[in-house]
Parts: structure tokens; C-alpha cells; sequence
């Protein structure tokens, strides 16, 4: 059955639409899913690689500690920690899971595009045309947050929690779960941070957002930023700067490409009263 043009659509015809871009976007998570965990020992490898000392984040930060010539945790042969199990059906459970996770991750891109399949014919050719680039940009966006979030954020918290007595009397002994939460939580969470401006360019398209608004209220989001940078990092000053450097950054690149928007809508209007 041909599909119908977007004016002739009914709201009911638009929520079967819609229901299934999502059942393919599920599908997709699903397939990512299936193969994560069939190939489960190079997504361990992923998820365990942060508690090594071997890992490349440490070795770089110990190499600029010893140049410095500053004692350092980043140095240490290995992290004063464990991981055990302490539910019957943990390790199952975590492999499920993880292999959940890790196939959005994978998929990501495939969801957007059934995203934006399903956002694009409500669009005008000029506007298609000028976010062509949507999935690519934002699943580059995507990945860096993530590859920002495993090598940055999962580590120094990481290597803070483990390095942290409240006494000397008790060990660390993590419980799985808690230790994958731990790098899923700072990978996604920086993932979607990262998205920040594809979000802000499409509040300015639709005139939510405006770039005199972000740079009027710029103070506040520094404020923001560091309480984020507080909330995904343990609390030491060091960790939380290195994770509010690239958060500022996005936000100036947003209210640049905030102008953009702003001045190539205010050209269309010139163009249509000549």
C-alpha cells in the first residue's frame, strides 16, 4: 500500500506512522542487542578496560603527574578494589543488560534515522535540504559525548571512589551491577550532553531559543554546567573543570550556530517581502 502524502495524513494516520518508526527503531536496539551479547567478551573488555592501570587515561595523567613531580593515585600498580556478584542471577542479569545498553549505543544512528524519517516530511524542501547533515552530525556529536564520558569522566571517577577511605578499617568490594552503572552512566549521560547543539538548533528553528536569550542568561548556564559537572564526576576540583571545559565549549558553539539560524531566517523573510 503506497504511503500517503503528509497533507492528507489524519492524526490517527500520523500515530501508526509514528508507531512504526518506533517498532524499527526497537528492532534496531534489539539486532545491536542480540549481537552485544553474542559477542559478549569484546563488550566486557569495553566495560572492565577503565579498572586497569594500563588503561590510556591513567598513563597520560601519571605521565603529567611525574612531569610536574607530583605525587599521584594515577601511578599506582593497580585500584584498590573488587568486583564481586552477590545476587544468584547477577552475572546474568548484568550480561542482559549491558548488552541493552550497549546495543542503543550501537544503533544509535538507526534510530535517528527513523527519528528524522519521521520528522522530515512535515518539513519544507528548503529546511530538508538544509539538515541533510542531522544523523551524521548528530551521531558524531553522540560518539564524542560517549568517547568523552569512558575515557574522561568513567575513569577519574573511577579512580577517585576507589582511592577514597572514610576509614581503613573496610575494603572496597563492588558489586558488578553498581561498578557497570558506573561507566554506562558517565558514557550515556555525557553522550546525550553532547547533543546540545543539535537541541539548541532546533529550539531556534521553531523560536524557543534565541542567541541573545543564550547569551544573556550565560552566566546562569556556567552555573549549570558546574553543578552537571558535580553531579557526573566525583568532587574534587581538578575532575570537575575537565568535564565543564568541553559543556562551556558546546554552549558557545550552540549560541554561534544559534545566530546562524537567526540570521538566515531573518534573510528568508527579506527575500519574500522583495
Amino acid at each position: 500500500m503506497a504511503k500517503k502524502n503528509i497533507d492528507e495524513m489524519s492524526f490517527l494516520d500520523h500515530l501508526e506512522d509514528l508507531r512504526w518508526h518506533l517498532i524499527r527503531a526497537t528492532s534496531g536496539v534489539l539486532i545491536a542487542a542480540t549481537l552485544a551479547f553474542i559477542f559478549k567478551d569484546f563488550v566486557v573488555g569495553i566495560i572492565m578496560a577503565p579498572k586497569e592501570m594500563n588503561f590510556p587515561t591513567y598513563a597520560y595523567l601519571c605521565k603529567a603527574a611525574q612531569f610536574l613531580e607530583v605525587n599521584t593515585s594515577f601511578c599506582a600498580a593497580e585500584l584498590p578494589f573488587e568486583i564481586e556478584v552477590r545476587k544468584t542471577a547477577g552475572q546474568f542479569s548484568a550480561h542482559i543488560w549491558t548488552s541493552i545498553y550497549a546495543g542503543l549505543v550501537f544503533a544509535f544512528p538507526y534510530v535517528l534515522y527513523q527519528l528524522w524519517s519521521f520528522i522530515s516530511p512535515g518539513l519544507h524542501e528548503k529546511e530538508r535540504r538544509s539538515s541533510r547533515g542531522f544523523i551524521i552530525i548528530s551521531s558524531l556529536l553522540f560518539f564524542l559525548g560517549v568517547a568523552f564520558g569512558y575515557f574522561v569522566i568513567a575513569p577519574l571517577s573511577l579512580n577517585f571512589l576507589a582511592n577514597y577511605e572514610f576509614t581503613d578499617e573496610i575494603s572496597n568490594a563492588w558489586d558488578l551491577q553498581s561498578y557497570i552503572a558506573l561507566v554506562r552512566s558517565s558514557a550515556l549521560a555525557s553522550g546525550f550532553v553532547f547533543e546540545l547543539p543539535i537541541i539548541i538548533y532546533f529550539l531556534t528553528k521553531v523560536g524557543l531559543v534565541t542567541p541573545q536569550f543564550l547569551r544573556k542568561y550565560r552566566k546562569y548556564a556556567l552555573v549549570l554546567v558546574l553543578i552537571l559537572s558535580a553531579i557526573i564526576t566525583p568532587p574534587d576540583i581538578a575532575s570537575q573543570v575537565i568535564v565543564a571545559i568541553p559543556i562551556l565549549v558546546l554552549y558557545q558553539v550552540s549560541i554561534y550556530i544559534s545566530a546562524i539560524v537567526v540570521r538566515n531566517q531573518k534573510r528568508k523573510k527579506k527575500r519574500k517581502h522583495v
